[in-house]
């Protein structure tokens, strides 16, 4: 049966999905779930997932939530190998920035993508953002190390699953200005907060590697696509 993905193809945890299909050369259908399509706060959406977020995969009567999770199964079962080594340390290594993904910078970035990319207007508070800010360029800071070293991809010399969750960060830290515009005001606040200065910092090896993953072309489908 073909696999089943559940969620829009906005989100930046379905994009993981995709990209790894992309990788795996797999088939799949996607369905459209998630602000502005169907909501997940559907009896149907919650069935297979309570937590009520995308994505969600249906392979057969296999059912399985959470992105990491996803791309960790959908390569140890469809042979990729290549990008979730076998050998119990190489894994560990991917594993651990995949981890460190998900907890450490994307938790530094989240208030400020929502209030600089987005414009959200629950995201309107300069300290809030400004902290944002800096936590982001720190933890990039530490990925551009870590690229100056291995002078290839995350986990070392080979792509791995690290670098598909790793590479859509990426995306989104060159696609996110470091300022709001000065006329940025929404019907549920006044003008865009004053931000200290504060510009994003140059990292070398994480452009040089944010170019090197524009040579794969699930990258350029579903990562380095314009969409944030």
């Amino acid at each position: 049966m073909t696999l089943k993905i559940l969620g829009k193809a906005s989100s930046i945890n379905v994009r993981k999905v995709l990209w790894t299909c992309a990788e795996l050369n797999l088939p799949f259908v996607r369905e459209d779930w998630g602000a502005g399509f169907r909501p997940t706060s559907d009896p149907e959406f919650l069935a297979l997932n309570p937590n009520a977020m995308v994505p969600v995969i249906e392979d057969g009567d296999f059912v399985l939530w959470e992105s990491n999770c996803i791309i960790r199964y959908l390569a140890a079962q469809y042979g990729g190998d290549v990008l979730y080594p076998a050998d119990p340390k190489t894994r560990a290594r991917v594993d651990q920035w995949m981890d460190w993904q998900a907890t450490d910078l994307n938790r530094s970035w989240s208030y400020a993508f929502m209030a600089l990319a987005r414009q959200s207007p629950a995201h309107r508070d300069a300290g809030c953002i400004d902290a944002s800010r800096r936590a982001w360029a720190f933890y990039m800071g530490i990925l551009d190390a870590r690229l100056a070293a291995t002078k290839a991809y995350v986990a070392g010399e080979a792509f791995t699953l690290a670098d598909i969750a790793i590479g859509l960060s990426v995306h989104r830290w060159f696609a996110t200005p470091y300022a709001l515009p000065s006329d940025a005001t929404s019907a549920a606040t006044s003008a865009a907060p004053s931000l200290p200065a504060f510009d994003k910092p140059a990292l070398p090896a994480v452009q040089g590697y944010y170019d090197r993953l524009a040579e794969r072309e699930g990258y350029r489908l579903y990562g380095r696509n314009g969409v944030a």
